[in-house]
C-alpha cells in the first residue's frame, strides 16, 4: 500500500520513485519526507496520495481479479528488470505464468493493410507454435491479429490505460478473452481511460517484456517505431516486414531495414536469429502462484456489433464504406476474395463498391481476381 502511496503521489514518477526509495530505503520512510522534498523544489502545500485512494484502487482491482506485481518481487517479469526504467508497479489479469516464458513484440499499423493482418496473424500462430508468447498492444490492425492468432499458445497485451478498461471498445471481447486465457498487463492506475500520452510509456513495457520485436507495417511516424526505437535502446532485437515503396504503411519498416534492422520473411527468420533451441526449452511449467481468473469485469465497454449494411446508403456512408476498402488495400495486389473476409461484408456489397472505386481510378484490378490500390 505505501508503494502504491508513493507512486501515485503528485510529481512521482518513475525515475523519482526509485531515487526516493534509494535515499530513504523503503516507501513508508519516503512517504514521510515527500512534503519537505516537494518544499525545497519549490511546491507549496504538497500532499502525499490520500489513503482512501489506494484503498479503493486495491479493492476495485481486488473485485476484477487484478494482481499487483511489484518490481523484485518472484512474480515480476524478469525481462523488465533489465530495461533503464520498469515499472515499479504492474497490475495483471490472467495467466501471470506467460511471463516467465519467452516472449516477441509485434506490432505494427492500426490501418493495416489485408497483406499485413494476413501476416501479423501467420507470424503470431507459428511463433506460437514455437514456444513464444506473443506480446503487443491490443489496438486495432496489426496487435489485434496477433492477440486473436495467439490466444491458443500465449499472448500478452500491454495497455495504457488501467487493466481493466479494454481500449478500443471494438475489442472488447478480445480484451476479456486475453483476460482469461492470456495476460492484460498495465503499469497505470486502475479505471484509468487512456490517452494520447500514455502510449509511448506502454511502449517501452511491450519491448522490454520482449526477446525481440518485429514490425510489420508502420508509417514513418508511428507508434510502432517508437516501440522499436525502445526495443533497440533496452538491447533487443529489432525485425521489420518490408513492404512495398508506394505504400506508405511500408514506409517505416523499410526505414528500419536500411538503418539495420533484419528484414523478416516469416518466423523461422527470427526463430533461426534468436536461437530455436533455447526459446523452446522454457516452456515447462514456472514455479509461479495459480494463474488468476478475471470474471467480466462490472462496466465493461460495450462491444460494438456494426450493424447490417442498409439497402440505401446516403453519400457519407458510401465514403465511409469506399475509405474502409482503400484502407485494406495497397500496392501489393490483395485477392478480392481476401478483401471480403478480412472486411467482414457481404460479398455482394463489397463487389459493387470496388466497381465504383475501379471506375474512380482508385484500385486497378489484375489477372486472377487480384485488387490494388493506385498509387
Amino acid at each position: 500500500m505505501a508503494w502504491l502511496r508513493l507512486l501515485r503521489s503528485r510529481r512521482v514518477g518513475v525515475t523519482t520513485f526509485f531515487r526516493l526509495m534509494g535515499e530513504h530505503g523503503s516507501a513508508e520512510a519516503a512517504l514521510e519526507v515527500l512534503p519537505d522534498v516537494a518544499k525545497a523544489a519549490g511546491v507549496t502545500e504538497y500532499q502525499v496520495c490520500p489513503l482512501p485512494i489506494v484503498e479503493k484502487e486495491l479493492d476495485w482491482a481486488q473485485k476484477c481479479g487484478a494482481r499487483m506485481l511489484c518490481f523484485g518481487a518472484p512474480d515480476y517479469p524478469a525481462m523488465l528488470t533489465d530495461i533503464p526504467d520498469p515499472p515499479p508497479i504492474l497490475w495483471a489479469i490472467g495467466d501471470i505464468g506467460l511471463l516467465a516464458r519467452p516472449s516477441v513484440g509485434l506490432v505494427g499499423a492500426r490501418n493495416a493493410s489485408s497483406l499485413g493482418t494476413r501476416m501479423a496473424r501467420k507470424l503470431a500462430a507459428d511463433l506460437g507454435e514455437a514456444g513464444m508468447v506473443v506480446t503487443s498492444g491490443l489496438a486495432r490492425g496489426v496487435d489485434t491479429a496477433a492477440h486473436a492468432a495467439a490466444l491458443a499458445t500465449g499472448t500478452i497485451a500491454v495497455m495504457a490505460g488501467g487493466v481493466d478498461v479494454i481500449y478500443p471498445s471494438e475489442n472488447a471481447v478480445l480484451g476479456e478473452e486475453i483476460g482469461r486465457d492470456g495476460l492484460r498487463l498495465s503499469e497505470a492506475p486502475m479505471s484509468l481511460t487512456p490517452q494520447a500520452r500514455h502510449f509511448p510509456r506502454r511502449n517501452r513495457i511491450i519491448s522490454g517484456l520482449s526477446r525481440a520485436v518485429v514490425v510489420v507495417e508502420a508509417a514513418a511516424k508511428s507508434g510502432s517505431l517508437i516501440t522499436a526505437e525502445m526495443a533497440l535502446e533496452q538491447g533487443r532485437e529489432v525485425f521489420a516486414v518490408p513492404g512495398h515503396p508506394f505504400d506508405a504503411r511500408a514506409s517505416g519498416c523499410n526505414r528500419l531495414i536500411r538503418d539495420g534492422a533484419t528484414l523478416l520473411r516469416g518466423a523461422r527468420d527470427m526463430l533461426d536469429a534468436l536461437d530455436a533451441e533455447a526459446v523452446a526449452a522454457p516452456r515447462a511449467e514456472p514455479d509461479i502462484p495459480a494463474e488468476v481468473v478475471c470474471e467480466p469485469f462490472v462496466g465493461a465497454p460495450p462491444v460494438d456489433i456494426p450493424p447490417a449494411p442498409p439497402e440505401t446508403r446516403t453519400l457519407s456512408e458510401t465514403a465511409a464504406l469506399h475509405q474502409q476498402i482503400l484502407d485494406r488495400l495497397g500496392p501489393s495486389p490483395v485477392s478480392e476474395d481476401q478483401l471480403v473476409r478480412d472486411l467482414a461484408l457481404p460479398t455482394g456489397t463489397v463487389a459493387s463498391e470496388l466497381t465504383d472505386l475501379e471506375l474512380e481510378g482508385q484500385i486497378q484490378r489484375a489477372p486472377g481476381g487480384m485488387i490494388s490500390r493506385r498509387a
